[in-house]
């Protein structure tokens, strides 16, 4: 009797395991469904910084699964371009989306003060994509922009950043904003 008690108990066992693990399933097949969104951008202008641009770039794409930004097309309309500029970096906030238009200035200034080039690009494109500065803010912060000092060279966007971002690309089709942020 309590063998067969035992033999019951792992057959149920089995089958309730086996019927989760079939309905979980499904649900694991629709987030990878999810869209991503391609914006593009032009450094036609961006003069010496084009490799850290293309470098800040890789950053944020290593780095968010549904926003993707690659480079426009020669002759394609692009939604962000990419300016050398001698003042302060600064860039349209976003979320800039397919078709919308954004701009970021790639400032001189900075570069003259010892600011490194590719945290520069990464955190004038996280405005694009919808960030905000977190002044002050340590330099584990990529928005902290500035405050995280010259010595600060981390160009890869904190755990918030990168959810804020997948959270403003999640699905929505909002208008691109056209605020100007430093």
């Amino acid at each position: 009797m309590l063998r067969r008690t035992l033999i019951g108990l792992l057959a149920t066992t089995a089958l309730t395991a086996t019927l989760v693990a079939g309905t979980a399933a499904p649900q694991a097949k629709a987030d990878v469904g999810v869209a991503v969104v391609t914006i593009t951008y032009s450094d036609a202008r961006a003069g010496a910084y084009k490799d850290a641009v293309a470098q800040g770039i890789a950053v944020w794409n290593a780095n968010v699964s549904n926003v993707h930004i690659q480079k426009a097309a020669s002759g394609q309309r692009a939604d962000v371009q990419v300016i050398a500029d001698p003042g302060w970096p600064r860039a349209t906030l976003g979320p800039v989306r397919p078709g919308g238009s954004g701009t970021v200035w790639f400032g001189q200034e900075a570069v003259d003060e010892g600011y490194n080039v590719v945290r520069i690009a990464a955190h004038e494109f996280g405005h694009i994509l919808g960030l905000p500065d977190i002044k002050p803010g340590p330099c584990s912060s990529l928005m902290s922009g500035s405050t995280g000092g010259v010595s600060c060279t981390n160009a890869t966007p904190n755990a918030s950043e990168r959810s804020r971002v997948q959270s403003l690309y999640a699905g929505s089709a909002a208008p691109a904003s056209r605020i100007v942020v430093g």
